[in-house]
Formats: structure tokens, C-alpha cells, sequence
């Protein structure tokens, strides 16, 4: 995955931010809309696409598409790079393959011991009774 080929597919789109602010907030657009069509990407490959499709389910439209919004500073053009930042993470930690865990038996010593204090707790358990007079 090449980030530079990436980020140029990406579409941007400064829109008003809501919220309080006064009169920057009603006279700058300031927020910043990201979309990236996954279905369309030419960068990916077609395994990539399909990774990504599963993982990211919630995320994506109905058409196939990952909409991403930022409205955290003022500045329009620090906005596009922290919603730039956000979209190469996800996209980075989507494609992340976990290795497969490897089942283990539990050792003999652990059910030993296991069974020794059972038996010890048994046995506290036993002298605590009331002795039996037949």
C-alpha cells in the first residue's frame, strides 16, 4: 500500500463546523469532510478490497464508502491533516493480519497441584464437622 497513490485518491470537502464559536463557526468553513470510495480504489489490490470491506462493515456506506469528519481545530488546513492522519490509521490497522494463537494442553503439574488443593480444602473442610458417635 503506497500512502502517497492513497491520500491522492481521497476526496476532500470543507463544509461549516457546528457548535459554538461565534462568528468564525457561521463566516468559515472550516470542517473537513473526507470520502474515499473503496470499490473504485486503483491503489489497492482486490484482496486488500475485500479485507477492508469486512473489517471496516460499519464504517462504510451503502455504495461503498468510508466518510470520515473532522472539526477539531480551527484551521481548515490542520483539519485536512488530522483527518488525513485518522484515514491512513484505520486503513493501517484494518490490513493488519493477527497471527493465528496456537492451542496448548494444560501441563501435569498444574492439574496435580490443582487436585492437591482441593484435597487440602476437603480435608480443612472434614476436621471442621462435628465428629460422628455411633
Amino acid at each position: 500500500m503506497e500512502k502517497e497513490k492513497l491520500v491522492s485518491e481521497l476526496q476532500f470537502k470543507a463544509v461549516r463546523s457546528s457548535g459554538a464559536g461565534g462568528q468564525n463557526v457561521n463566516k468559515v468553513a472550516s470542517k473537513v469532510v473526507l470520502n474515499f470510495d473503496l470499490q473504485h480504489s486503483k491503489v489497492l489490490s482486490e484482496e486488500e478490497i475485500a479485507i477492508l470491506e469486512v473489517k471496516l462493515a460499519p464504517r462504510l456506506t451503502s455504495d461503498g464508502v468510508l466518510i470520515l469528519n473532522c472539526d477539531e481545530d480551527r484551521s481548515q488546513l490542520k483539519n485536512k491533516e488530522i483527518v488525513t492522519k485518522r484515514f491512513l490509521q484505520i486503513i493501517a490497522a484494518a490490513l493488519i493480519v493477527p497471527k493465528p494463537r496456537k492451542a496448548t494442553k494444560v501441563p501435569k503439574s498444574v492439574i496435580r497441584k490443582r487436585i492437591k488443593d482441593k484435597k487440602t480444602l476437603s480435608d480443612i473442610k472434614q476436621l471442621r464437622k462435628k465428629p460422628r458417635i455411633d
